[in-house]
């Protein structure tokens, strides 16, 4: 359930995480710098002030968050230090890139398979958590958005669609974090996240699993 406080501790977790105050998203989003001040969350009369969808929608935009990691913050119960993980409710699977291109460790439906992993806390339901892992990661080619050490949790089951954060291992065993461009039944297009490393486009034939990206530790 949505309340006043957790939309905004949403919002300031937000800004947080982009290392930006509250007046410092509002301007990025191309708002006004007072839009998201203390003083703007409550009328003179005491009355609750909530920000507009079209506030959230633009702030999403300009820091590149998407709608399922802001909601996933309004449960919390608190602003976040940055890179920490949310109050914890059940252990996910952690692996590292290298053990995600390697042969024999996933399922046909692109989740771990067998026993032994390292794990994380990640608070999801229990049909859900049963369907994301956590995936850590190395080297700098994702950079700037993701660093080396960032923990990305993953859902090999959703949907995924253009515009989405997505991690896709190769039938050849390259795993790579990309944005989806466009996908046909026969091609699929990815955007590098790096402005130094191409994009990349596939066969269909050529991919072993897709998972979409639904939350970063940043």
């Amino acid at each position: 359930m949505f309340s006043h406080d957790r939309i905004w501790a949403a919002i300031d977790a937000l800004a947080e995480r982009n290392r930006l105050s509250p007046s410092g998203l509002a301007r990025r989003a191309g708002l006004d710098p007072t839009s998201f001040n203390k003083s703007k969350r409550q009328g003179a009369d005491g009355r609750q002030r909530w920000p507009s969808t079209e506030s959230i929608a633009k702030v999403l935009d300009a820091t590149g968050t998407s709608i399922d990691e802001f909601l996933a913050s309004t449960a919390r119960d608190f602003a976040l230090p940055q890179g920490t993980f949310p109050p914890q409710a059940g252990s996910i699977p952690l692996l590292g890139f290298a053990q995600a291109g390697a042969g024999g460790f996933f399922d046909d439906g692109g989740f771990p398979a067998g026993q032994g992993w390292d794990v994380v806390e990640f608070p999801a339901s229990p049909d859900r958590k049963a369907g994301v892992y956590a995936l850590e990661v190395q080297g700098d080619s994702m950079m700037p958005l993701y660093r080396d050490g960032d923990v990305l949790i993953v859902e090999p089951g959703a949907q995924v669609r253009r515009g989405d954060r997505v991690v896709v291992k190769t039938r050849e065993g390259e795993v790579m974090a990309k944005v989806l461009h466009r996908q046909t039944p026969r091609t699929i297009d990815l955007v590098s996240l790096n402005p130094e490393h191409p994009n990349r486009s596939f066969d269909i034939d050529e991919i072993d699993w897709i998972a979409r990206i639904i939350w970063a530790s940043q």
